[in-house]
């Protein structure tokens, strides 16, 4: 019969804190890695009730493992037949992380030395950071106190080294990376000033998302320049923002149904004031008044596409419309493209696909999809 496995069989580094055999502090060895634990079981010796304090290195690895653990717990008629179970469940997690992927530490300086760079941004401007402090998310607001984040990626050799930073920005954000003693304080300033220059720019485009029905995109990021805007009767609007100009319009304003305004815009544009907001500018040169989430429900310009009879389409919604006034039918480009090219009464000249409506049979016309 074989011997029973004794505690200090299993993980000879775990040593008790006391004469109770309730309390141990010490170190778990699986597979050359060596990650610190404290146990502790209560006075009725039930381990379900059990209390485990893991390394920031363990609690990383058996993440998403919580349910496991408990259940192994319950299920373990010792504490050594648990720490048999733990060790073979990290077997199992070291051998399913891709090679590399495995936490390196650093030295303790390189630690030591980023708290203090973050405690000179200040503790509240910290977002995340990941368990490796290599990746940080810092978050500061423009004078209008929207908040704004960005992600550094620091350099194995930081602070020697400049980061990659990641930000939702209508541009690039370009820095200068000066290894000082407090590199990523200038580094936050920097973010900080670039948002003071982009103000205006998002001044325009939250009074468009506020005073009017965007149809694209469903949920526009602090990056996007772009805004389709619903006009009414199967039509919409699309116009890129300069963000170096915000105010002005550029001439490339796309415009669906154009029957609805009339004139032909890209000849409107050039009068397009300086002095006024983006919306007011395109409401003036438009000669109307685009519907409102005040006076209007979104529901009324989500017209679905009447050949695939959905309204969103790999993440695109009906934007092609029927130029006659009295049809007005939307449809996806990529639906009525594929529609046209089947039929033999079609034509084609260049990237332009030339056929009838599927619902009043008039012309229309659609670019070919790349």
């Amino acid at each position: 019969m074989a011997a029973k496995l004794e505690l200090f069989d299993v993980c000879p580094l775990l040593v008790p804190q006391d004469g109770t055999g309730r309390h141990y502090i010490g170190y778990i060895s699986v597979d050359k890695h060596s990650y610190r634990i404290a146990i502790h079981v209560p006075e009725d010796n039930n381990l379900q009730n059990a209390r485990i304090e893991c390394s920031w290195k363990l609690r990383h690895l058996l993440r998403g493992c919580d349910n496991v653990i408990r259940q192994r717990l319950s299920q373990s008629v010792d504490l050594c037949s648990f720490l048999i179970e733990l060790k073979t469940l990290l077997e199992k997690l070291l051998k399913s992380k891709p090679e590399g992927e495995n936490l390196v530490v650093a030295h303790p300086l390189y630690y030591t030395n980023l708290i203090k760079e973050l405690e000179q941004i200040s503790w509240d401007k910290l977002v995340y950071v990941d368990p490796s402090f290599k990746v940080l998310k810092l978050m500061a607001r423009d004078s209008k106190l929207r908040e704004h984040q960005i992600t550094i990626q620091l350099s194995s050799q930081h602070p020697t080294s400049a980061p990659s930073c990641v930000t939702e920005l209508p541009g690039k954000f370009s820095f200068n990376w000066q290894p000082n003693e407090a590199p990523l304080q200038a580094l936050f300033q920097q973010f900080k000033q670039v948002l003071n220059s982009y103000e205006d720019f998002w001044d325009m485009m939250d009074e468009v998302d506020r005073k009017t029905w965007v149809l694209e995109p469903d949920r526009p990021t602090r990056a996007c320049t772009t805004r389709r805007i619903a006009l009414g009767n199967n039509a919409s609007v699309q116009v890129e923002v300069n963000p170096s100009y915000p105010r002005l319009l550029p001439e490339d304003t796309s415009l669906e149904s154009q029957h609805v305004v009339g004139e032909c815009l890209c000849q409107k544009l050039r009068l397009s004031e300086p002095s006024v907001s983006v919306l007011t500018n395109l409401e003036n040169v438009m000669g109307v008044k685009f519907p409102s989430p005040s006076s209007s429900k979104k529901e009324d310009f989500s017209m679905e596409c009447g050949i695939c009879y959905a309204y969103r389409l790999n993440d695109t919604i009906p934007d092609k419309a029927c130029d006659d006034p009295r049809c007005g039918q939307p449809f996806h480009r990529d639906c009525l493209y594929e529609w046209l090219r089947s039929l033999p009464s079609s034509r084609q000249s260049f990237n332009m696909v030339f056929g009838e409506c599927p619902y009043c049979s008039k012309p229309i016309t659609v670019k070919m999809t790349s």
